[in-house]
């Protein structure tokens, strides 16, 4: 029988994801903002995924908070609204820096476990 409150911890995670989100938003503003928010994500969802064992608050914070607080199409119109330059400049960091902290989230998960 499925988890009937599992629709509940992904809507109340997408929602405080997404309010965080916005926030960081107004703190910092444009691409480096939506960069912030994109590595802090990576990095906390490979954390939780060495750290967290319990299937709801799996549902809550990966598919709820952290894939609302994370943002690819925010990403995509700030990148193609860069121009080619600094565009590709945004890709390369954006990629490189998430995975950068996606693997330490992986050692660190690993560590804490």
């Amino acid at each position: 029988m499925a988890d009937r409150l599992v629709p509940v911890l992904v809507a109340l995670g997408g929602f405080l994801g997404a309010t965080a989100r916005h926030l960081l938003g107004t703190v910092v503003a444009g691409p480096g903002g939506t960069l912030l928010a994109n590595v802090v994500g990576s990095f906390a969802l490979a954390l939780a995924v060495g750290v967290v064992r319990s299937t709801r608050l799996r549902f809550f914070l990966m598919t709820g908070l952290l894939s609302s607080f994370t943002t690819y199409s925010t990403f995509a119109v700030e990148t193609a609204s860069l121009g080619p330059a600094l565009g590709a400049v945004n890709v390369a960091a954006t990629y490189a820096l998430g995975f950068a902290a996606a693997v330490l989230g992986l050692v660190a998960g690993r560590r804490w476990v």
